[in-house]
């Protein structure tokens, strides 16, 4: 039958089995028994089910280390594992110093999540360094404001501020690097995701033609179990900064993270599960 009909015959079961008033009980039994004799199921099998679901995993909360407070590029980290996290029904609040990540959600989404983040971060540190080495963002050349100073006669100071072209610097070029090549991994798993999904849903459907699937329930119900156990665990307060810090932009360094992000590795040789150590350097 159903798994809605075995969840109702269990519940008027628990209700039965939970009162100390005899007629309630007898009435609760009563109901339960009709509604199992109209779907010919056995009141035990009845009962399985509601031991079953009420052992099922339910979401919980992790902490993942990033990096040691003053290290460079923990907010490109960050951003990183929130790509790979929402791809994997991840919700995640941040420290303020982008030292750690806590993630909610199913814990073998956030094992997944950690080895995809423990292969996909030396990747993009590995190509931004060689890109940084290669000198090739130097030859981008930006327009910035100055502010420059000119003494009047009397002794007044004028201040002005001029467009000066310079050439992108290291450090903009590598963070603007690395954002792109997490936006891109983050993309690439959000497709992989949704035609994984299509997939399951479309084979579910052919099933049961006209009808929600079982998939898009389960999938739905999941979502709304997740959402609400964020809200009542959660104690963040306030909002990240690391999304909006900004060390100015290189059009030529984007490019190159989302070139390197197209290519990169999306699977892990490190099993699932067990310990990954913070970014350090």
């Amino acid at each position: 039958m159903s798994d809605r009909g075995l969840s109702r015959i269990a519940a008027l079961l628990r209700k039965a089995e939970g009162t100390d008033n005899a007629h309630e009980a007898d009435a609760y039994m009563a109901a339960a028994q009709r509604l199992a004799t109209m779907e010919s199921v056995d009141l035990a099998v009845a009962r399985a089910h509601s031991a079953n679901r009420e052992k099922r995993v339910a979401p919980t909360q992790r902490t993942i280390e990033i990096g040691e407070a003053g290290k460079r590029g923990l907010r490109t980290y960050v951003q990183l594992f929130l790509m790979i996290g929402a791809a994997n029904n991840i919700t995640c609040d941040i420290a303020r110093n982008s030292t750690k990540v806590f993630a909610y959600g199913f814990d073998t989404d956030i094992r997944a999540t950690e080895a995809l983040y423990a292969s996909l971060v030396v990747q993009m540190v590995r190509t931004s360094d060689a890109y940084i080495k290669s000198g090739e963002y130097s030859s981008e050349v930006v327009i910035r404001q100055v502010r420059v100073e000119r003494v009047l006669p009397g002794g007044r100071v004028l201040h002005r501020t001029r467009l000066v072209p310079k050439p992108v610097h290291a450090t903009t070029a590598r963070i603007n690097f690395q954002e792109a090549f997490a936006a891109r991994i983050g993309n690439r798993l959000m497709e992989a995701r949704h035609q994984a999904q299509q997939q399951v849903i479309a084979a579910d459907s052919a099933v049961a033609p006209g009808a929600l699937t079982g998939v898009a329930l389960a999938l739905r119900d999941k979502e709304i179990e997740l959402r609400n156990h964020y809200r009542a665990t959660s104690t963040a307060r306030g909002s990240w900064g690391g999304n909006r810090a900004s060390a100015g932009h290189s059009e030529q360094s984007r490019r190159a993270g989302d070139r390197a992000a197209r290519s990169a590795k999306l699977g892990s040789d490190t099993a699932l599960g067990g310990s990954r150590p913070a970014i350090t350097g």
